[in-house]
């Protein structure tokens, strides 16, 4: 596996571990279709959550959020489409964004995770 899958692989499994405690329920991890790759996906009472997880080492540049462009929001909101077709729910779908912040990589003892729920609609 690539570096850069491993890094991934490893932000996902923080943004599971932490939404787990947070007590949602993971539903699916890595969800692809042809418009594009949903993170993960979890549910509460009340919503089927749509999460985008974004790792950086630093926000210097630019903060990870960022990197979820209108662009980006209109891939998300298509595969999300494409999910619930195949997968009908009485649940409201929500959008959410876990940024990570690892000065070291897979390395960082203690990463910084912040959850912007309802991120974009």
């Amino acid at each position: 596996m690539e570096k850069s899958k491993i890094v991934g692989a490893w932000g996902e499994a923080l943004a599971a571990n932490y939404l787990k405690k947070k007590r949602y329920k993971l539903v699916a991890c890595g969800y692809k279709c042809r418009f594009g790759e949903i993170d993960l996906i979890v549910k509460d009472r009340k919503h089927l959550v749509f999460v985008e997880v974004k790792l950086r080492r630093s926000g210097n540049f630019a903060s990870a959020r960022e990197y979820v462009d209108a662009h980006k929001q209109d891939r998300l909101r298509s595969t999300a489409s494409m999910y619930l077709s195949n997968n009908p729910t009485n649940l409201q779908p929500r959008f959410d964004v876990i940024e990570i912040y690892a000065p070291q990589g897979t390395m960082t003892a203690n990463p910084e995770l912040t959850h912007l729920e309802d991120a974009f609609q």
